[in-house]
């Protein structure tokens, strides 16, 4: 993803956290890697919306679940990497 596209999206995912996932995609593969996948479930839902025909609305609500567990995962590794910076 790039920075552009991840500075965006932070701003409107976890904009307090805009620092911490800059440093985490660059330091942790594992937070990297589930943030990628985020974002690429997020623009799949957004073009089988754009086009709804050939897809079931189940198939998108499919999708919209597996995104909202990796958001969850996400906060954790935030949450938990931000409370293991405090002295």
């Amino acid at each position: 993803m790039k920075t552009r596209d991840c500075n965006k999206k932070v701003k409107n995912m976890f904009p307090e956290f805009r620092e911490l996932v800059t440093q985490l995609r660059d330091e942790n593969p594992h937070f990297a890697r589930i943030f990628e996948e985020h974002d690429e479930l997020d623009r799949e839902i957004i073009q089988l919306e754009l086009d709804p025909v050939n897809h079931h609305n189940s198939d998108i609500e499919s999708i919209k679940r597996k995104k909202l567990k990796l958001k969850d995962e996400i906060y954790r590794l935030l949450k938990s990497s931000e409370n293991n910076d405090i002295p």
